[in-house]
């Protein structure tokens, strides 16, 4: 009767413990979001999810260790469970009419920029400022497909530290928003210079193929015209809807670079929600669901993203981020110079040979 009465409170602290962290979760993802409606978060592109994870970074090395023991699991529920399910709507963004529109040309340069950049970072990252594996390949994720959301979207297939996955979207948000203002700039002043700059069209294909976050994206394109706005949002799409292949390669990679070389080491495990969120790209190409509703469901995908980046802000330690160093951030300012030169080249060469 006494074991029974223990397991009974037990199941209760950790349903109270659930309860405490997702609610603690939720007001941070909302202050987040909040926040990212006003003018001077727009101005400078600040997404929800980059605010989110800054509060809980603030709040994760000041409140939330007096308090971790009665939120931890919520918090590791909204870090793991709420964000695959925010990857999965994460599809309802893309159509393939939208990848179609925009021709081959957009896909192969978002192909050869996507596996350039990951294979540089990781060859960097590891060999040369010998940071350890899973560093290297969530900074390389995030730089090469589509910033925060694609190094949380890696985290579950290579399994790290949350403070390993903060240090990959600091390098994400940094240079990111950099880019924002930087390729404007660029457009402006290579107008009649360089081939990639000289209509609003082959310049979308550049921001939307090299710029790090979907919101990121937008602010340049808009910067320079409504038409390379749309241009480059549907580009940076494609590179999102990349995620999913790139996932089930890297986890097939992970398994047969296993220290183990058991029958159940090679096994690959498939990262589902990742082929989920092929599947609701489907689901949203052929218009199955109301508008109403895929908006509605939009909405609650930025809302279930930004308690996942508030949970990883939360578990967040200063400590551990100083620890990493320079290396980092050196690493991607490395990146962001390659997507810049490198990926101009690559523009112009499937442009004109593609």
């Amino acid at each position: 009767m006494t074991q029974y009465i223990r397991l009974l409170l037990n199941k209760n602290d950790v349903s109270r413990s659930h309860y405490m962290g997702l609610i603690f979760t939720a007001g941070v993802a909302t202050a987040g979001l909040l926040m990212s409606q006003s003018a001077m978060a727009q101005h400078w592109g600040f997404s929800a999810l980059t605010i989110a994870i800054a509060l809980g970074i603030l709040l994760g090395n000041t409140v939330y260790p007096h308090i971790a023991s009665a939120c931890a699991s919520g918090v590791g529920v909204a870090k793991q469970q709420l964000l695959r399910t925010g990857i999965v709507l994460y599809g309802l963004r893309i159509t393939f009419q939208q990848i179609a529109g925009v021709g081959m040309t957009a896909i192969v340069t978002d192909f050869m920029v996507l596996s350039s950049t990951f294979l540089l970072a990781y060859w960097l990252g590891t060999r040369i400022f010998k940071l350890d594996r899973d560093t290297a390949l969530l900074i390389g994720a995030g730089s090469s497909i589509c910033g925060a959301a694609a190094v949380m979207a890696t985290e579950p297939v290579v399994r790290t530290q949350a403070s390993k996955v903060s240090i990959a979207v600091a390098t994400v948000v940094v240079f990111g928003t950099a880019g924002m203002f930087l390729y404007p700039a660029l457009y402006h002043l290579g107008l009649t210079a360089l081939p990639i700059f000289q209509t609003q069209n082959s310049y979308g294909v550049y921001a939307g193929s090299t710029i790090h976050e979907v919101a990121q994206v937008f602010a340049a394109g808009q910067a320079v015209g409504s038409k390379a706005a749309d241009i480059a949002v549907i580009v940076k799409m494609i590179r999102v809807m990349m995620l999913a292949p790139f996932l089930l390669l890297l986890s097939g990679w992970l398994r047969l670079r296993s220290a183990n070389l058991s029958e159940q080491s090679r096994k690959i495990t498939i990262p589902w929600f990742a082929v989920f969120f092929v599947v609701m790209a489907g689901i949203n190409s052929l218009q199955w669901l109301p508008a109403s509703l895929t908006h509605e469901l939009i909405v609650l995908d930025n809302f279930l993203l930004a308690m996942a980046m508030a949970a990883l802000g939360l578990t967040t330690h200063m400590g551990a981020i100083r620890s990493a160093g320079i290396k980092p951030l050196m690493l991607g300012a490395i990146l962001f110079v390659y997507l810049i030169l490198g990926g101009g080249v690559i523009n112009w060469l499937v442009a004109n040979y593609c």
